[in-house]
């Protein structure tokens, strides 16, 4: 069955249960098919049709999480870990590329998929162990969002955080208000984030043939036990699990041809979307590390991971006034711009994994109080000093989750019967499964550096 490409009749075949592969309702059913693509249209305007749910995927790689690992690592190492950065969002093309596939081709996400292919018991777990990761990103969006609140307004870390609990309703607003709406306002925060650190870039004046020399990798980083631990850090803010869920699910809402052939262009230019969103991120990942490299550690300034610390040196240290706001400007659109896909995943995991529909707002409210409780139980007992170390944790536990999402994600794809004649080839199962092995060993390595002496 063609579903209708006029967004009211989907949704009205949604509410009336007349669609639905499988007798399931599809993610997101208020934003199912609700984008038209025109048929016919010019390569430009398709383009511009398709483009937003990557931009909703990017800002997951440009988060809070990611500021506290890439400063850290810029200051303390220099350009090294740029190396890191590069290899993780070249993993992340991939793999949302993959994703985007999944959702176009079989009309199911990845949770949606893996609630029909695995046992129940397996199931629960896939639910719980994503449920935790997203509890993890959204912990470093509450904390990045109220140091910057702190930073601009002198606003309290702990009065910051509870703050954060309001973002439910701005989630709730623009999405009432369309899908479109959303998407330009997320583009609209990435165009800034990315001018700030231009900004701060062009007056900090890195040593580039050394940035240049950091983006090639070096065994130093495996043998290093606090490299290797931020350059995990690295991978597990670059690569997001629940944005593979995410991804997913938010390629649906453009009401794209479902014959063979809409679905391939639907695929051609879902990944060309992605891979333009997410190279604005690694832009912006690699600018945060350039900028602990060449504000700190170019100057023997190594210890400087701290966000609040950086912010405070910033303009003395450039001897450019705006360059602390600026700082903590973008960092607070990172943090809302997160918040706003954050929740937007859990709704879509719970959906998938437990066909269990929630009011949205119950979800929303739900997803960040898992992580307000344990930032405002951080900052109440042992004090605002220990919030980067908790950023720099919550991007660990997200990279070891990533496993769980990455090896059905491929098998997934790799599955004749699921996908049809959009099935990986043989060189891309071969570079999917080498890419999951990686993380794996990388996690392993982790572990027995960490267990085998103090990190």
């Amino acid at each position: 069955m063609d579903l209708p490409t006029n967004p009211a009749a989907s949704r009205a075949l949604i509410s009336t249960g007349e669609i639905g592969l499988g007798g399931n309702s599809p993610s997101l059913p208020e934003s199912y098919r609700s984008i038209p693509i025109v048929h016919g249209a010019s390569f430009f305007r398709k383009m511009i049709a398709f483009a937003g749910p990557g931009y909703l995927v990017a800002v997951g790689y440009m988060d809070p999480g990611n500021w506290a690992t890439d400063l850290g690592g810029g200051s303390r190492f220099g350009y090294t870990l740029l190396s890191a950065v590069l290899i993780s969002s070249l993993m992340a093309i991939f793999l949302q590329a993959l994703s985007a596939k999944l959702g176009i081709a079989t009309g199911r996400d990845l949770a949606q998929a893996c609630r029909e292919h695995y046992s129940r018991r397996a199931t629960a777990f896939l639910w719980v162990i994503c449920e935790i990761a997203i509890a993890a990103c959204d912990l470093a969006e509450v904390l990045g969002s109220a140091i910057a609140l702190k930073l601009l307004f002198g606003l309290p870390l702990l009065a910051g955080v509870l703050l954060t609990g309001l973002d439910v309703l701005l989630v709730l607003a623009l999405q009432g208000r369309g899908f479109r709406v959303l998407e330009t306002l997320v583009i609209t925060l990435i165009a800034t984030i990315a001018a700030c650190f231009a900004y701060e870039i062009f007056f900090a004046r890195p040593l580039w043939l050394e940035a240049a020399r950091g983006f090639m990798p070096t065994m130093e980083i495996l043998r290093n036990r606090e490299m290797l631990y931020l350059a995990i850090g690295i991978l597990g803010a670059t690569v997001m699990p629940h944005n593979l869920y995410l991804h997913s699910s938010i390629v649906q809402t453009r009401a794209f041809s479902q014959t063979d052939g809409g679905k391939r262009e639907a695929i051609r230019f879902a990944t060309l979307d992605s891979t333009l969103a997410l190279g604005f991120s690694l832009f912006i990942n690699a600018a945060i590390l350039v900028l602990g490299a060449a504000a700190f550690h170019q100057r023997g300034m190594t210890g400087v991971a701290d966000i609040s610390q950086a912010y405070q040196l910033l303009t003395p240290v450039l001897g450019v006034s705006l360059a602390s706001v600026l700082f903590a400007a973008a960092l607070l659109c990172s943090g809302q711009n997160s918040t706003l896909t954050g929740t937007l995943a859990g709704q879509i995991v719970m959906e998938g994994f437990l066909h269990w529909r929630m009011k949205p707002w119950l979800r929303r409210l739900i997803t960040r109080s898992l992580a307000i409780i344990p930032a405002a139980i951080v900052i109440g007992v042992m004090g605002e000093g220990h919030v980067t170390a908790l950023l720099i944790l919550s991007q660990v536990v997200l990279s070891f989750q990533l496993p769980f999402a990455v090896v059905p994600l491929i098998q997934f794809t790799g599955d004749r019967a699921k996908m049809g004649e959009f099935v990986n080839s043989r060189l891309t199962a071969v570079f999917g499964w080498a890419m999951a092995a990686a993380i794996i060993v990388l996690n392993a390595a982790l572990l027995w550096l960490t267990f085998g002496g103090k990190i």
